[in-house]
């Protein structure tokens, strides 16, 4: 009797020493958690053959402090998804996005209360109108009743086009795309073009030679596109094996914003992007040189953007260190 007695009891002390440690573990795994993610933030992106993506990864290259500030670069699908991304994906504080989506998504009214639920951080850079065209098309009038690449629906390239080839009246037939595959169909003669807003050099535009049966078509700068887009040009120096020497061809560009989701002051997740911000802000003299890239030159920080409203802790930021570029 002795010996199951004692049996017993060493049956119970096992079984507490082994829930003690279980809960000890558990414990050091729920504290391992919360340390892991204290200072994670993710910014939602775009394509991998985009700008956005680049500087997204310029942000963490940059940024990342360990355990006190991390930045997830996430690709995303353009601008209009990533605006629902901010608004409603788990996990997404932050988004790149074109200045134009605002108004877009306003217009649409597919998220009543916008106004109050998304700020800007900050204005990136200006971002062009790529129209690639195969070269039996010289003008943008002869894309009419032609397939035309407008990229993935719910894309910011897929948004500008359909407003500047409305605003132009010409009627194009829109293909859906990823870019990739848009670029062999227009040097296959599958379509007759494609566009990209995307900042220059875009990548996926550096891979075409001369001996490539492609070329970027001139857009017409009218009073109407003039008074939402900004008028830019593509060089040889962009891309010598599309433009030639000495030449340029007009284009059209929209800006890139940062945006954010507008979390109230006692929201957990307001910390982590406040950390952010300070972050970026202080250590903004180490994006404008190499190996980052180029289109962090043309970022000044207190530039305002036309229909927004800039997060309150980005503003007290600025407002604190008297930014003046």
């Amino acid at each position: 009797m002795f010996k199951r007695l004692w049996g017993a009891v060493a049956a119970v002390t096992l079984a507490s020493v082994t829930l003690t440690a279980g809960t000890a573990r558990g414990q050091q795994a729920e504290d391992y958690r919360e340390n892991i993610n204290k200072g994670t933030v993710s910014i939602i992106s775009g394509g991998i053959s985009g700008t956005y993506v680049r500087i997204a990864a310029d942000l963490a290259n940059v940024l990342d402090d360990g355990d006190d500030l991390r930045v997830l670069a996430i690709m995303g699908k353009g601008s209009v998804q990533n605006i629902d991304d901010i608004l409603y994906l788990r996990g997404i504080d932050i988004g790149i996005v074109q200045s134009d989506v605002f108004a877009f998504v306003k217009r649409q009214n597919k998220h009543p209360t916008i106004d109050e639920r998304i700020r800007y951080i900050t204005k990136l850079y200006n971002e062009e109108f790529h129209l690639l065209a195969n070269e039996s098309f010289a003008r943008v009038e002869d894309l009419a009743g032609k397939r035309v690449n407008f990229g993935r629906r719910g894309s910011g390239t897929a948004m500008t086009a359909s407003v500047i080839f409305d605003t132009l009246g010409i009627a194009v037939v829109p293909v859906y795309d990823d870019q990739p595959l848009a670029l062999e169909k227009v040097k296959a003669g599958g379509i007759a073009a494609m566009v990209y807003v995307t900042g220059k050099p875009g990548a996926i535009f550096e891979t075409i030679g001369t001996s490539d049966t492609v070329h970027f078509l001139d857009m017409p700068l009218t009073p109407a596109l003039m008074e939402t887009y900004l008028p830019s040009r593509l060089t040889s120096q962009d891309y010598p094996g599309l433009v030639p020497a000495g030449e340029e061809v007009r284009t059209l560009a929209v800006g890139a914003v940062m945006a954010v989701y507008n979390w109230p002051e006692d929201h957990p997740r307001r910390p982590k992007v406040s950390r952010f911000i300070d972050a970026f802000f202080s250590k903004f003299a180490a994006f404008q040189g190499p190996p980052r890239h180029p289109k962090w030159r043309e970022v000044s920080l207190n530039a305002t953007v036309p229909g927004w409203t800039r997060y309150e802790p980005a503003e007290a930021w600025l407002q604190r260190n008297a930014v003046n570029q």
